[in-house]
């Protein structure tokens, strides 16, 4: 999870997952005896054992995080609540989630709970933490080696403990074929093979386009945000144009950590808004960020419009502006 750019790394993600990565318990070595079964805690904070509760004869995704990145672990549980959208009723049933902590020592089953909370997440996906040596000792086993926070592993596991099916993929891979990769992890799903659904909750508010930026806004900001549709992890974006100065927007866009350091009243407002995660450094440029820009207020302008509505004049867009 080295800094050099989130966005560089999103797309190297994208990239590197065309096919998924077969991991190292294909043939079955993995699963009980080799995957630890210590007692960890949930974000309940409920002692369980981490292979008998959560891993054995189960379905699992599981991702590596800690509760204060700055970065890419926001934007990892973000994607992966796409994900938990898609799965629908599976989840829990069918399909179980584990967000793994690298960082015991500060991330407190509360902290769990914070974060997971911030998300929205349903039952059938567990946050776990626990005692340092043990939560090193399970994360090693799925590769996770690393004791520096900021160069953890930013892929995800995907497995059948049942059928001993492991392997590696990236939550910044495109979503249906993600959603394809897990159902085809049980053999009985392998045998009714069918399309997925058409899913509700994957609308985010906008229709597709050559609108400058909206590339951008699908990968690194939809997974947080929608426009028009509501609040997700973070504000709902549709009018930001109007509610925000353009310079105000690239400027939060490219580094919110400056602005809230500065204590900017609008970011800090967000910050009291959104307390449990806090958008991330992007490693994004400045035409990048115009462009982003540029899209939210097409999307507003075309929003206003299908619903006969007339947008703001710039006078009113001052006014309002200057109100929040």
């Amino acid at each position: 999870m080295r800094r050099h750019g989130i966005l560089a790394m999103t797309v190297a993600a994208i990239a590197a997952v065309a096919g998924p990565n077969t991991g190292e318990a294909g043939s079955g070595p993995w699963g009980e005896g080799y995957i630890p079964n210590l007692q960890v805690k949930n974000q309940d904070g409920e002692t369980v054992r981490f292979y008998d509760d959560l891993i054995k004869g189960k379905i699992v995704i599981i991702s590596f995080i800690y509760t204060s990145c700055t970065d890419i672990c926001p934007l990892t549980t973000a994607r992966l609540s796409q994900l938990e959208d898609r799965l629908g009723d599976a989840l829990g049933r069918d399909v179980f989630m584990i967000s793994m902590t690298v960082d015991p020592k500060r991330d407190t089953p509360e902290k769990m709970k914070e974060f997971s909370s911030a998300f929205q997440t349903r039952p059938g996906w567990t946050f776990v933490t626990g005692a340092l040596e043990d939560i090193r000792a399970i994360n090693y086993k799925f590769g996770e080696r690393s004791e520096i926070l900021s160069e953890h592993r930013n892929q995800i596991v995907l497995g059948n403990d049942a059928t001993g099916e492991w392997q590696r993929d990236s939550a910044f891979s495109d979503l249906n074929r993600l959603e394809m990769t897990i159902h085809s992890l049980d053999p009985k799903w392998r045998d009714q093979v069918r399309p997925p659904a058409a899913d509700a909750t994957n609308k985010t508010g906008f229709a597709l386009s050559e609108q400058p930026g909206q590339a951008l806004f699908k990968k690194i900001c939809a997974p947080c945000h929608t426009i028009g549709v509501g609040d997700r992890v973070g504000p709902d974006l549709r009018d930001v144009t109007t509610r925000r100065d353009r310079a105000w927007l690239a400027a939060f866009i490219r580094n919110p950590a400056k602005l809230r350091a500065q204590h900017d009243p609008a970011a800090m407002t967000l910050v009291e808004k959104f307390p449990a995660v806090r958008m991330p450094a992007l490693g994004l440029g400045e035409q990048d960020a115009s462009d982003l820009v540029s899209f939210l207020e097409a999307e507003a302008l075309r929003l206003h419009e299908a619903q006969n509505q007339t947008p703001l004049t710039a006078h009113e867009r001052g006014d309002h502006a200057h109100h929040h």
